[in-house]
């Protein structure tokens, strides 16, 4: 798959008679080292008014650049299994997709066909277009909602860089049991894995990585003992909100690692509701939501 991406050289690129270089220009727009030394070590990538160019050469208002990626190898290791996305936004750089629970995000031991990779790679098979699957937001088997796949290596570079600077916005939706007290606050606690434990995690606050959660009520239900939340991450540790909120005595519902037992649904009552990032090539504001599943409707 090849992606063109073309940029108008602003006036403001040449800011009081300072000279800009493309390099720096693409810099400016979220290209990462390793995005610039591809373009540095591939023929005919950067072209400045038709001209092949290096990263070091200057650019002025009005020049237009245009910048070639190209993916040579799909995800051959992925194997396609037609399962239905529901796709909520696609375009040349991005796909974001409402997964529904018990899919889990990609192939491992124990799940190589029946995973959102294998339906994406899937999907782009049936176009004949070959891909490599790049899934920014991770989420986990059980939660439902918003997941972001990069289409390309321009796209994923930056929306990695987006996430890793904490400019990527994920809002859930959980429901957890009792209310908590406060209604709204922020939980800013470290956690780590739980040893010898390869999935748990538990809060640490002399070891762990440092983990905050903001929440906030949305309603009490009393006929359950439950709360709705909206909770806002900062940080994206494993099992983050899952953790967070047993530790504060009010367990997700549904968590069988972190609550209870036995409990009022057969998974995490955990959904990623909304997204709201930068698109990685066009720099527009974007914000999607996804409905609640049908087994959360039921339980509220």
């Amino acid at each position: 798959m090849t992606r063109e991406i073309i940029y108008r050289i602003g006036q403001d690129e040449w800011t009081a008679g300072r000279r800009s270089t493309a390099g720096e220009f693409l810099r400016r727009r979220g290209f990462s080292r390793h995005l610039l030394t591809y373009l540095r070590h591939h023929e005919n990538t950067l072209l400045l008014n038709g001209e092949a160019v290096f990263t070091n050469h200057p650019v002025m208002p009005g020049d237009v650049l245009l910048v070639r990626f190209t993916d040579e190898v799909p995800s051959v290791s992925v194997v396609p299994t037609p399962i239905r996305l529901n796709i909520v936004h696609e375009d040349e750089d991005i796909l974001v997709i409402d997964k529904p629970p018990y899919l889990p995000i990609q192939p491992s031991l124990g799940h190589y066909e029946h995973t959102l990779g294998n339906a994406v790679v899937c999907y782009y098979q049936e176009q004949g277009i070959p891909f490599i699957y790049r899934c920014v937001n991770r989420l986990d088997r059980n939660t439902s909602g918003l997941v972001i796949i990069a289409k390309n290596m321009a796209s994923s570079a930056i929306l990695y860089e987006e996430m890793k600077n904490r400019r990527i916005r994920r809002t859930y939706f959980t429901v957890v049991h009792g209310r908590p007290d406060p209604l709204e606050g922020t939980i800013d606690l470290p956690i780590m894995r739980k040893t010898p434990s390869l999935m748990e995690r538990c809060v640490d606050p002399e070891n762990g990585q440092r983990a905050v959660t903001h929440y906030r009520e949305i309603a009490y239900q009393p006929r359950n003992d439950t709360t709705s939340l909206s909770v806002r991450l900062e940080t994206g540790r494993t099992h983050q909100i899952r953790v967070h909120m047993s530790f504060s005595g009010h367990p997700v519902v549904g968590d069988s690692l972190y609550g209870l037992s036995e409990d009022l649904l057969d998974r995490q009552a955990l959904h990623s509701w909304k997204l709201e990032f930068m698109h990685p090539i066009t720099r527009e504001d974007l914000s999607f939501e996804a409905p609640l599943p049908d087994d959360i409707r039921t339980l509220l």
